[in-house]
């Protein structure tokens, strides 16, 4: 770059021979005296080593000598002064170059260099050359950084030293020698060019602005340094770090030509720091939908929190996306469990509330929540430390009063449970690897449409994916991997949860988790977990094994399909019903479990693959198809594929409805389950009354309470072996157990007869 070539700026001063009278014995400026007649200044015409030169003698402390004229200085360019001159006679002086800033204005830049190093004059007739650089960048080699908002400038010299000398000076040479600072021919703007200086305190906010204003499509260059930037700085052309960038917290740096994660960790200098400036960026300019963390591994000391990362935010619903890499939690203190153990009232009344909370302060939102009657997975939504009152994100099922609970607050490598809202917000192609040092994330309090797609949750201390409240509306969980870190534990002593979901409409989909204690609990309707594979067995003989998938909500509305459920359960509760006894409703209801594989090994024979467990009295079925699927166990039998668990409460099962229990393929499995079951019933004397047993073959040892057919298989035979033709009525609900039928004939006949009976009335 060569501004007197590429836009025919005048640099050179005129010769002496021209006139004294443009160069001034002061600053330059626009009055100021002249040595056009000065009795110390003559143009001397012919000199051996110069030709035509001014002779002067020093009169004064400092000599000055000035051009008039407004040499122009354009940021990004470097110019050169370079001054001849030889002694006379007299005091021998020292000679530099110097010059007088000046605005646009023409107002005076002050707090600036305007004279280069000096040189003495130490002999008489020769010849000595002194140079200065002067330039807007503060950067090697510059003598006179003048910042970005030097307009021109009056350029010459300065004699200092013993007054009385006599020097001749040649024509003074100034010259654009921006070139030799350029790097890469032109292919970058640097920012110290534009007045940035790299001292961690200087505001460089307006040089990298003015950069980025002049690249016109160059890169943009941060030189070796460190630049504090006060304001919010948007550069719209490639930026290259070799420096780091300082800034508040509140102040965003928005790179939109290379909005990547390694440029801001290159830029802060930083992992943590660059990401978390990259996802304050990500959520405040609209040139970018996603954050692309280009395969690199950001490894932390401290949980992320994510909203005090964006503090000019609370809320977010635009879609955004951070995508490929790995976030790694390193070896600190910062990730152990906070626990506090606090007195709290509770009432059914105001179901998510706990009030007149002992400790409050200290209890952090986000906790779980631990005591007498609360369910699995119920978290600390809010807080009101002023009136002592805890918002939980889930009722408890009965902890009516006044108890002491346990709050555990787990630490999560990306937390963004600071926000009160987050929604449209996607993790892709991301491995959390926790290290079994913390967890791997957790949702804000609200929002919806969350997604996961091809993630790995790989070995969470704690949890995996934690919803404190309805962040988890809609979410979408797609073909991630969830990677226990409890492997090595036999089933009865993990503790950690895949995930857990408190609202409706959940997809799960395609993923796979590895003995963790439960792969998820859900707490909303309208899920759809389908294609997964999850697995929690362990080499214990006769083991037990722990709920794969956790139902909470009885009038689910979910569909649980084409699984793999190896070696664990599907759980389904009414743990978080504020009034468990059945007072109206739907009761349990609306749930599909379909052509699922399930597989179990080495289990006690009284597991089962789906167990319903009540709380609390009159609950029952009404809504529940099972149908094509897979039940298999290895190493030994079980005695039924289907149970209630009675630790709290019974199913009333005289009032089941539209229950399908039908396709499903059995092997070592004691008791295969249908309804309708059809049972073979073979009378070998002749009565009036048969009792026809449904053998526990109803699902869940439901009531025989109807019957939909009675068809004889061959002849029905007198006691003399005379064929009858004639029907019977059924009296069902019979027995003990309510599972038998009686079938009364208008005579005692004896033969074989198939009957189709129900646990279900059909409305």
């Amino acid at each position: 770059m060569n501004k007197a070539i590429t836009d025919g700026l005048q640099l050179m001063p005129p010769a002496f021979a021209e006139g004294l009278n443009v160069w001034s014995s002061g600053d330059g400026t626009p009055g100021s005296d002249t040595y056009d007649g000065a009795a110390n200044a003559v143009f001397v015409a012919a000199d051996g080593d110069f030709g035509g030169c001014l002779e002067m003698q020093k009169t004064g402390n400092t000599q000055k000598l000035r051009f008039m004229g407004q040499t122009p200085l354009e940021p990004g360019c470097y110019l050169q002064i370079r001054i001849r001159i030889k002694a006379m006679s007299g005091a021998l002086p020292s000679v530099r170059v110097a010059g007088w800033a000046a605005a646009a204005g023409g107002s005076h830049i002050s707090g600036v260099t305007e004279f280069a190093p000096q040189a003495s004059l130490s002999t008489y007739g020769q010849v000595v050359e002194v140079t200065g650089i002067v330039g807007s960048g503060s950067r090697g080699g510059v003598d006179m950084p003048w910042g970005r908002d030097a307009a021109y400038g009056h350029f010459g010299l300065d004699l200092t030293g013993p007054n009385g000398g006599v020097v001749r000076i040649d024509d003074i040479e100034i010259t654009d020698i921006t070139s030799a600072f350029l790097r890469d021919m032109l292919s970058v703007v640097d920012v110290t060019d534009y007045g940035a200086v790299g001292n961690g305190s200087f505001d460089c906010t307006a040089a990298f602005e003015a950069a980025d204003a002049a690249a016109d499509g160059r890169r943009i260059l941060v030189p070796a340094g460190e630049f504090y930037l006060a304001s919010t700085v948007s550069l719209n052309h490639q930026a290259v770090f070799e420096g780091t960038v300082g800034m508040p917290d509140s102040a965003m740096l928005l790179l939109t030509r290379n909005f990547d994660f390694p440029s801001y960790a290159a830029a802060f200098g930083d992992e943590g720091l660059g990401f978390r400036k990259a996802f304050q960026a990500l959520l405040n300019n609209s040139d970018h939908e996603s954050l692309d963390l280009m395969g690199r591994k950001i490894t932390v000391s401290a949980p992320i929190d994510m909203a005090a990362a964006v503090p000019n935010k609370t809320t977010y619903a635009t879609r955004r996306i951070i995508r490929n890499g790995q976030i790694e939690a390193a070896d600190s203190a910062a990730w152990d469990t906070q626990v506090v153990t606090s007195q709290a009232s509770y009432s059914a009344s105001d179901a998510k509330k706990l009030t007149n909370v002992a400790n409050i302060a200290n209890i952090a939102v986000g906790s779980l929540v631990e005591g007498a009657g609360v369910g699995r997975e119920v978290y600390v939504r809010s807080k009101n430390t002023g009136a002592g009152e805890l918002t939980l994100s889930a009722p408890l099922y009965d902890a009516e009063g006044t108890q002491t609970f346990t709050f555990r607050n787990f630490k999560y490598l990306v937390d963004f449970s600071g926000f009160s809202a987050l929604s449209k917000f996607g993790l892709q192609d991301i491995e959390f690897q926790c290290n079994g040092r913390c967890s791997a994330v957790r949702l804000a309090p609200s929002g919806s449409v969350n997604t996961f797609d091809s993630c790995f949750i790989s070995r969470p201390k704690d949890r995996g994916i934690t919803s404190i409240g309805t962040g988890c509306q809609g979410v979408l969980i797609d073909n991630c991997q969830f990677l226990s870190n409890e492997d090595a534990l036999d089933v009865p002593d993990r503790v950690s949860i895949g995930l857990n979901v408190n609202g409706n409409d959940a997809k799960l989909r395609g993923n796979r988790a590895t003995r963790f204690r439960h792969f998820a609990v859900l707490g909303g309707s309208y899920n759809t977990v389908a294609g997964n594979h999850f697995f929690q067995g362990d080499a214990v003989a006769n083991g037990v094994r722990t709920a794969g998938l956790v139902l909470t909500f009885n009038n689910c509305t979910s569909t649980v399909s084409d699984n793999y459920i190896d070696n664990c359960f599907i759980e389904w509760t009414n743990e978080r019903d504020t009034t468990p006894d059945f007072d109206g409703g739907f009761s349990f209801s609306a749930l599909s479990i379909t052509a699922n594989v399930f597989l179990s090994g080495d289990v006690a024979p009284w597991f089962s693959y789906i167990v319903i467990k009540p709380y609390g009295s009159g609950n029952f079925l009404n809504g529940v198809s099972v149908t094509g699927n897979k039940f298999r166990s290895l190493n030994g039998t079980i005695d039924r594929a289907e149970r209630v668990d009675t630790s709290f409460a019974d199913l009333d099962f005289s009032r089941s409805k539209h229950v399908d229990f039908s396709g499903n393929m059995y092997h070592n499995v004691l008791i295969q389950s249908a309804n309708p079951l059809r049972r073979v019933h073979d009378q070998a004397s002749a009565a009036s009354t048969w009792t026809v047993a449904a053998g526990g073959e109803l699902p869940f040892q439901g009531h025989a309470r109807f019957v939909d057919s009675v068809v004889p298989l061959g002849a029905l035979q007198s006691s003399g072996n005379s064929t009858r033709y004639i029907t019977p009525y059924a009296e069902v609900s019979q027995g003990a157990n309510n599972d038998n039928v009686n079938l009364r004939w208008p005579e005692a006949v004896k033969g074989e007869v198939q009957v189709l009976m129900r646990m279900d009335s059909g409305s």
